[in-house]
């Protein structure tokens, strides 16, 4: 049932972004496909500390907001691959900025012996 008109909450653009992204795992899937599609196996190795099964709940939610693409192979063994949309790309900025904020505050800085 709808509410009545002048009760509906306002949408606030960034909660709802947060809500994609707020989480420890999800811009770090985005930052992997920047570069092109990865196989899951793919994200899981680079994702170190991820269980397949949070990954896999992570790409479901990510798909189901058109965030990324899943491609089927009808190969043996089968073989999925996934790509950001792009809504996805679009995205990216948002990403970077994160890196960017947490390399000028949150990093500190590495020695030339790193």
């Amino acid at each position: 049932m709808d509410a009545p008109v002048g009760t509906r909450r306002k949408l606030c653009p960034v909660d709802e972004t947060a809500k994609i992204i707020g989480n420890k795992w999800t811009p770090l899937i985005i930052r992997d496909l920047v570069s092109g599609e990865k196989r899951f196996n793919q994200l899981e190795r680079s994702l170190e500390g991820i269980s397949p099964k949070t990954l896999s709940e992570r790409l479901r939610r990510l798909e189901a907001e058109a965030i990324i693409t899943r491609r089927c192979f009808a190969e043996v063994p089968p073989r999925v691959e996934y790509a950001l949309t792009e809504k996805g790309h679009a995205l990216v900025p948002v990403i970077e900025s994160m890196r960017e904020y947490g390399l000028k505050w949150l990093c500190p800085p590495r020695s030339e012996q790193d």
